[in-house]
């Protein structure tokens, strides 16, 4: 890990980067069957490493507080963070250990998923000051959780510094620990299953002001194509309808929401239009294969909602 100096980040991520194996199926294997797949791609994956890509093709200075395997696998990682201009310095290469990878079977005309993991051997983060100076030196701090020892001191050195935090909650993501960290964060993003786990309510108008009320002070609840809800502590609450488009994968689209959303904040939009942003960027990542693959760049995303604008 190389310290940099003089340099401030819009956006500092903690989390676990991994490398995602897509392959395309006409239909998911009920059984033992031999499959010709429509379609395979390598791209880099991870919630908080996804964001970080997104925000980054959108312009924003981004780098990743993460540990890789020296292997062929964390090789691609950090090649993949370097073309999409993501910062690696504050990221660490441990040798004798692997990297992370995902399996993705995506299924032909729906776009839904089926996801096989496997960690990798590289451990954890548990010493997070090492990194206290790329957490300083961000206007946000965002983590999913990942990293568990680390994330409650990380907090605490943004909190001292003035930098905002953020929080992904990812479907099939909850587990009990994050009770500690939701009500330390400033802006919490969630997806509609983790918000009826946490709060035990099925409804998203009632959801969403319990996380409100437990500490941050923006709550967004996100819910696929039926758009996402948007809370905030002093203007209240509004909805924000998902783009209708064609879906190829819906990998990667509650992260780059997240990202865009983050990117929109940043730039002190209005959170309408931030919302919007993230709404767009999540619908035009929907319509290529992976989770980064389609992230679109901000004059993308610009001719993207005019198009849409002039077809109301």
């Amino acid at each position: 890990m190389r310290m940099t100096s003089g340099k401030n980040f819009d956006v500092v991520g903690l989390g676990v980067s991994t490398l995602d194996m897509f392959t395309v199926v006409e239909k998911f294997p009920a059984t033992r069957e031999v499959q010709k797949a429509v379609d395979m791609i390598l791209d880099g994956g991870g919630p908080v490493a996804t964001a970080l890509v997104a925000l980054a093709r959108l312009g924003a200075q981004t780098a990743m507080l993460d540990r890789l395997g020296d292997d062929w696998v964390g090789s691609l990682i950090l090649r993949d963070f370097h073309k999409n201009h993501v910062g690696t310095d504050s990221m660490d290469v441990v040798t004798g250990h692997s990297s992370s990878v995902a399996n993705i079977l995506v299924e032909k005309g729906t776009g839904n998923r089926a996801i096989l993991y496997h960690p990798g051997s590289v451990p954890e983060i548990a010493d997070i000051m090492p990194y206290a100076p790329f957490i300083r030196s961000a206007k946000i701090l965002h983590l999913n959780g990942r990293h568990r020892e680390a994330v409650l001191p990380a907090i605490a050195i943004a909190r001292q510094a003035g930098v905002k935090i953020s929080f992904d909650g990812g479907a099939n993501r909850y587990h009990p620990g994050m009770r500690e960290i939701v009500p330390q964060v400033d802006i919490c993003i969630v997806a509609r299953d983790f918000a009826v786990q946490y709060t035990g309510k099925s409804s998203v108008e009632q959801a969403g002001p319990i996380f409100l009320e437990s500490g941050p002070e923006l709550v967004v609840i996100t819910d696929g194509i039926r758009g996402s809800w948007v809370w905030h502590k002093d203007s209240g609450c509004f909805h924000q309808p998902a783009f209708v488009v064609e879906t190829v994968d819906t990998t990667g689209c509650g992260d780059s929401y997240h990202g865009a959303f983050l990117y929109g904040l940043i730039q002190e939009l209005p959170l309408k239009k931030s919302a919007e942003l993230a709404s767009a960027v999540s619908a035009i990542n929907a319509q290529t294969l992976g989770g980064r693959n389609g992230l679109p760049l901000l004059g993308q995303v610009t001719s993207f909602l005019a198009e849409r604008s002039c077809n109301k």
